[in-house]
């Protein structure tokens, strides 16, 4: 199974990708994640995002798509994956469209959450984080039983810089400008389904497995 998550940040659709790998024994992709782990091993690609990112500029699609090109080439993918972030533009998507054609592999299924725009300020802004091994919580939807103190390290949370209001505006306003085309583009193919993350976890994810077991339209 090869699905790619669409949504603006804080829809919730790495929580759902998290679940989905555990039930269908794939794995999720998350270009953030990607660009992290480059950046720490300096790899060739991580250190050219490394220049980009230093210099608040956004990593080119080269680079992203190189690093996803990479990932997919681990025969250990081979059973299946969650893209999460990824593509985020047309010209992304039609890049991985060419990766997975030269494996003779398709895409199955698009899933587009989305989630008002109040809430999805209120889920980001309370977003604390570990720096040391990652784990995340929420000040009022799952705060750490350690305080400011992460339950799993002890480190101090911190508060992410693009999870403070003006960064969440602006990445809204990004997104915003570029997934009306990716929605429209996935839709052309019929690949695209429309899931309601405002609800609760579970609800989303039941909702999920159902979708992903209907099958496409023609």
């Amino acid at each position: 199974m090869r699905l790619v998550f669409l949504g603006a940040p804080g829809v919730g659709k790495g929580t759902q990708a998290d679940k989905a790998v555990v039930q269908y024994h794939i794995h999720k992709i998350s270009t953030g994640d990607l660009l992290r782990e480059a950046v720490r091993n300096k790899t060739h690609l991580g250190l050219e995002a490394k220049e980009h990112m230093d210099q608040g500029r956004l990593v080119p699609d080269a680079v992203v798509i190189g690093l996803v090109q990479e990932k997919l080439a681990d025969p250990s993918y081979a059973n299946g994956f969650i893209l999460d972030g990824f593509p985020r533009t047309v010209p992304q998507a039609e890049a991985l469209a060419k990766v997975l054609a030269e494996r003779s592999l398709h895409l199955d299924r698009v899933i587009n959450f989305s989630v008002s725009r109040e809430d999805i300020v209120k889920r980001l802004s309370g977003r604390r984080s570990c720096p040391k091994c990652q784990a995340t919580y929420h000040v009022e939807f799952a705060p750490s039983k350690n305080g400011n103190l992460c339950e799993r390290c002890g480190e101090a949370l911190v508060q992410r810089s693009d999870d403070q209001r003006e960064a969440i505006e602006t990445r809204l306003r990004v997104y915003d400008e570029q997934t009306a085309p990716l929605i429209n583009f996935y839709e052309k193919q019929r690949l695209l389904s429309h899931l309601n993350g405002a609800e609760a976890v579970e609800t989303v994810y039941h909702n999920l497995v159902k979708a992903l077991a209907a099958p496409q339209t023609a």
